[in-house]
């Protein structure tokens, strides 16, 4: 990573932090009782768990040894459409504050157009309606429209992480012979990723609990998987405290590893 040190920036000013999207609660130890919730709750879904499984195995540990391939396949297409967030959003977020009114226009529609229709339209529209035109598979709809989905918010984190960095390291960099996207590849991009990465990993969290709505396009998700024992068993109350269960875990646990990531992250700011 190149970072320029701008003459004309007499005091270095503190790197902005970023607050988008509708992921998890992020565990703080700055604050007790999010941080003491967090604890409670991660310990608490476990012993609940163990308490299930050890006193009642039927049918509790026979829905829990149904669920684990639903769990892989819930995080097969959390982290496809990740993957292709960060390109959809690179992407859009350059758009975004490009001066050609040509790729700002499109980024900027694309951006209201998307986050002004629920994932679950966009779900059924990629599914049902274009499979009219294209016969596109259920896993590779689920992964598409998640992906289109969440760009749009990850494009306005690139760019705001992007506008976080001073705009003298741009002029520096263009006054050592670089190009524009030279400096934006080697000077920009670098520093904006240090504020980038805690609200990637919250879209993360936030897209893996939204990816229990692509049960009802017959993926074999977490959810569908609890939604096909059930219908089988009839035990709709286990079943479903069970998944919940197992979804708070996993959510709180990605939940304390964003934690970590944002404070070693703000170490090497």
């Amino acid at each position: 990573m190149v970072e320029i040190k701008d003459k004309k920036e007499k005091k270095e000013t503190p790197r902005p932090v970023i607050a988008v999207g509708d992921g998890a609660a992020i565990p703080s130890k700055e604050d007790v009782g999010l941080f003491t919730a967090w604890r409670f709750s991660f310990i608490g879904a476990i012993a609940i768990v163990a308490y299930l499984v050890i006193f009642s195995p039927d049918p509790y540990w026979r829905i829990l040894k149904f669920l684990p391939d639903g769990i892989l396949v819930t995080f097969q297409v959390t982290t496809a459409s990740i993957v292709l967030d960060l390109i959809i959003g690179l992407f859009t977020g350059l758009g975004r504050i490009s001066k050609n009114r040509i790729l700002s226009g499109i980024a900027s529609l694309y951006v209201e157009i998307i986050r002004g229709i629920p994932l679950l339209v966009q779900l059924f529209y990629i599914y049902f309606a274009l499979g009219r035109i294209i016969n596109v598979p259920a896993m590779a709809s689920a992964i598409i429209a998640m992906a289109v989905c969440y760009g749009a918010y990850m494009g306005e984190i690139f760019r705001a992480g992007i506008e976080s960095v001073s705009s003298g390291q741009m002029e520096a960099a263009r006054s050592l012979g670089m190009t524009s996207s030279q400096a934006m590849r080697h000077v920009i991009l670098p520093q904006a990723i240090k504020t980038i990465l805690p609200p990637i990993g919250n879209e993360f969290v936030a897209l893996l609990k939204d990816s229990s709505l692509v049960s009802i396009l017959a993926v074999s998700d977490l959810l569908r998987r609890g939604r096909e024992f059930a219908a089988e068993s009839f035990n709709y109350f286990e079943t479903y405290t069970m998944v919940a269960l197992v979804y708070l875990i996993i959510t709180l646990f990605l939940s304390k590893l964003i934690s970590i990531m944002e404070d070693r992250v703000g170490a090497n700011r």
